[in-house]
């Protein structure tokens, strides 16, 4: 089967296209979606067999996986208390191009943790991805559509692109126009500092 393409309209989504999408998650689906930085893959956080798809499509590890939020409410949902600082900064950053490592508590799914027992959490500045977890009830799964073999231009941002090579690997393809070429900036905050993993679209200046 090929994976269905949605065009969703990245200012005003389409409430019946997310439902579509959201349906398509429910079943253990997966789904490629624009973000602010770069596309993404991604399922429900609670669906194994889902997140095993992916990890062997992208021949990666469970506990290399990112998931997305919709606010920083929704956050505290899945790790330990924050501390005021690390809040502040949080609060500052998102919605916005940054992922956040953080100490993961007991709801979210053992095989998404690292050893240490840390997530890399994001909320991104686009409404696609936000809205589409904020229907689902719990956060998706976020991996870069890469291109590893290509370092010059690793990330395929073009739809037309993105479909060819997928169509046949995922369920749902979203289309919400070229995205940049830039993934997020990562920021270590399992502790009351913030180590700087990557530098990526987020600015570290105000850091």
């Amino acid at each position: 089967m090929k994976a269905k393409r949605l065009v969703i309209h990245p200012q005003n989504p389409e409430m019946r296209k997310i439902k579509e999408v959201i349906d398509c998650l429910k079943k253990g689906g997966v789904v490629i979606y624009p973000t602010d930085t770069i596309y993404g893959m991604g399922c429900d956080i609670f669906n194994t067999k889902a997140i095993e798809r992916i990890c062997h499509l992208k021949q990666v590890k469970p506990s290399t996986l990112s998931f997305i939020c919709h606010d920083l409410s929704h956050i505290s949902d899945y790790v330990m208390q924050l501390s005021t600082p690390i809040f502040k900064i949080m609060k500052k950053a998102l919605p916005g191009p940054y992922t956040f490592i953080l100490n993961a508590n007991t709801s979210v799914p053992k095989l998404l943790h690292t050893n240490k027992k840390t997530i890399g959490i994001r909320v991104p500045n686009h409404l696609i991805p936000l809205t589409i977890v904020k229907e689902l009830g719990n956060p998706i799964i976020t991996t870069s559509i890469k291109e590893e073999k290509d370092e010059l231009t690793p990330y395929i941002t073009d739809p037309d692109l993105i479909y060819e090579k997928y169509e046949k690997l995922v369920d749902i393809i979203i289309d919400g126009g070229n995205t940049g070429n830039i993934p997020s900036t990562i920021l270590n905050c399992t502790d009351d500092s913030c180590e700087i993993i990557r530098e990526g679209a987020g600015s570290v200046d105000w850091l």
